[in-house]
């Protein structure tokens, strides 16, 4: 068989409406897979883990189930369902297109015979037959067109003519929603990146279809300036917010506040609030400094990390070291969690006129004094807050204007084929060898036949009507429709 055979039998499959309606379920089922299937990278690695034993994910993961969207085989799919599509308009087409450039204007007598929706009247002269069907199309909103053929005067009216191509409408836009599915899927990223209040990033997180994390570099960088959360008055989370800052070069592109559904879109890239809370880190604490000797009222300070406060013109204090959920082991300070549930604080003491350093420890939770060697002040706990991070999800879906502009398009398309119907109307005053004279009047549609017989009725009644007024008849029906 040589490829020119091989051709035309894919072609003429591919063509066919039946392969496309199969190919088309086929993309639905598999689309209703991704949302049965925990999907990477959306879903969280260890959620996914939990969900499904190790033998079950790697199945999943060698079909690419876990990523369908972005599986090569699904690209395959809307390819292929794309090229049908193209196929069966083409085989379709230039029907469609003779309908549409050379309508049916003059009605030959076979064509009048067989026509379902007819009626003939009784006339006296032809023209001014041809008069009163002209006027009855006026008044029934139809625009009638005069065809002279041999010195025969025939009427033609129609509407919609521009609804046979409604299909190709629905084409088209199907078309552009997988062509955006499939640049989405070769181009598209999402991902996902956590900034402390106060940072810049560069790079999101993302998972490959093995699971495995990766960073992905932005073509921009990204500051939190602020993120916070509002509560109902019940305390739970009424929404969360983040003001972020774009910078390109170094220098300030665009900033905005941020919140669920409402995302920051810069060159493409949308950034979505995901997530808000505290990342383990402190912000600062407030501490009760007394001196040692004296009588002197505590002072209350504020400290963060590694950043000295004069408790004199002699001494300062430095936060050395923070510790959220400590624990002692072999005399040392070690951390059970990021969990701010029992700190631990390390402060360094230097006095300026010795040169000396001293190291204190501070845990609020089991004697809120700080403990240590011989200081020119001791440290109670006062107030802390921990650093917040705001959670975001970062995307890129260029092929998402193709998406919605099919989407419009089908709407579009599916209005026309749903609620405009083509409707053609014919008038011809036919010498009848035994009938005599005779106004024949005729009507198609190409769907919602029901509405259109009614339609019809009205313009034959608006047709008797102007031949009454005339005196050209008396308007008697030879012939009801057949």
């Amino acid at each position: 068989m040589g490829v020119k055979a091989v051709w035309d039998k894919i072609y003429k499959t591919l063509a066919t409406v039946r392969t496309g309606i199969i190919l088309l379920i086929t993309v639905v089922i598999v689309s209703a897979l991704g949302t049965l299937v925990l999907q990477r990278p959306t879903s969280d690695v260890d959620v996914i883990r939990r969900t499904y034993s190790p033998t079950t994910l790697l199945w999943l993961d060698r079909l690419g189930l876990t990523d369908v969207y972005h599986s090569w085989w699904f690209v395959g799919l809307l390819a292929l369902v794309s090229l049908s599509i193209i196929f069966v308009s083409i085989e379709r087409w230039p029907n469609a297109w003779r309908f549409y450039a050379r309508p049916y204007r003059r009605p030959e007598a076979h064509f009048r015979a067989v026509l379902p929706n007819r009626e003939e009247f009784s006339v006296k002269d032809a023209k001014e037959g041809i008069d009163a069907a002209t006027r009855a199309f006026a008044k029934a909103g139809l625009k009638a067109e005069k065809i002279v053929d041999n010195s025969e005067i025939s009427l033609y009216a129609e509407k919609h003519r521009f609804s046979v191509f409604a299909v190709y409408i629905v084409h088209a836009s199907l078309l552009l929603i997988f062509a955006g599915g499939i640049v989405d899927a070769l181009y598209g990223y999402r991902g996902f990146v956590a900034i402390p209040v106060g940072d810049t990033v560069n790079a999101i997180e993302m998972h490959d279809a093995k699971g495995n994390d990766f960073k992905k570099p932005m073509p921009f960088a990204l500051r939190c300036d602020g993120a916070g959360q509002e509560n109902y008055p019940d305390g739970t989370p009424k929404k969360w917010w983040s003001n972020l800052v774009v910078l390109k070069d170094g220098q300030v592109v665009k900033q905005k506040q941020i919140i669920v559904n409402d995302p920051l879109i810069y060159h493409g890239i949308r950034v979505y609030q995901a997530s808000y809370g505290q990342t383990g880190k402190l912000d600062h604490a407030e501490l009760r400094a007394a001196p040692t000797s004296g009588t002197a009222s505590p002072q209350l300070i504020t400290v963060a990390m590694n950043k000295p406060v004069e408790l004199d013109a002699d001494t300062t204090v430095t936060l050395t070291r923070f510790e959220p959920d400590f624990y002692v082991q072999d005399n040392q300070v070690f951390t059970k969690s990021e969990s701010p549930d029992n700190p631990a604080f390390e402060l360094k003491v230097n006095t300026k006129s010795t040169g000396k350093d001293v190291t204190l420890w501070l845990f609020p939770r089991f004697n809120n004094i700080s403990q240590g060697p011989a200081s020119p002040y001791t440290f109670a706990y006062a107030d802390m807050k921990m650093a917040n991070f705001t959670g975001l999800e970062v995307s890129f879906q260029p092929g998402q204007w193709g998406v919605w502009a099919g989407v419009l398009l089908m709407a579009f398309g599916l209005t026309v084929a749903f609620f405009m119907a083509h409707l053609r109307f014919w008038a011809m005053v036919v010498d009848d060898p035994k009938k005599g004279l005779v106004l024949w009047v005729g009507g198609a549609c190409n769907k919602n036949k029901e509405r259109f017989e009614t339609r019809f009725k009205e313009l034959t009644s608006a047709i008797r009507e102007e031949l009454r007024a005339s005196g050209n008849g008396d308007g008697a029906q030879t012939k009801t429709n057949g």
